[in-house]
């Protein structure tokens, strides 16, 4: 299956892996925000730190501006495959199509760890 339109970078499994764990230690020790309506004024107050977009999210034009808004914001985003394993993550029993970090509380090294990995893809490292 190709990827949706709004996938702009190819995250690798292991990156994808640690962005769900780091999740999950922000939800348990920080603040995090759930769903694309959250997500986005979490973007547009400019307290995301780290944003989540599922993959597989029908239809995509849900969550199609989220990788735009991250960018005028300067927020560090990240594309992971599956909306359920999302959810689960946040702690949630359904899917959700994006998720972000707000306070990453003990997940800081982790996101930042994340973030800095994500520019090196960016710039087709």
């Amino acid at each position: 299956m190709s990827k949706p339109f709004y996938v702009k970078l190819d995250i690798p499994k292991e990156l994808s892996d640690v962005a769900y764990e780091a999740l999950q230690v922000a939800r348990d020790t920080g603040k995090i925000g759930r769903g694309t309506n959250e997500t986005t004024k979490a973007v547009e107050r400019g307290v995301a730190v780290l944003v989540y977009i599922a993959e597989d999210v029908e239809p995509p034009e849900v969550v199609a501006h989220l990788p735009i808004l991250c960018e005028e914001r300067q927020i560090p985003f990240i594309f992971v495959p599956s909306k359920y394993r999302l959810g689960e993550s946040s702690g949630l029993d359904v899917g959700s199509a994006a998720v972000c970090i707000v306070d990453p509380g003990n997940a800081t090294d982790l996101v930042k760890e994340i973030s800095v990995k994500l520019d090196t893809l960016k710039k087709g490292g």
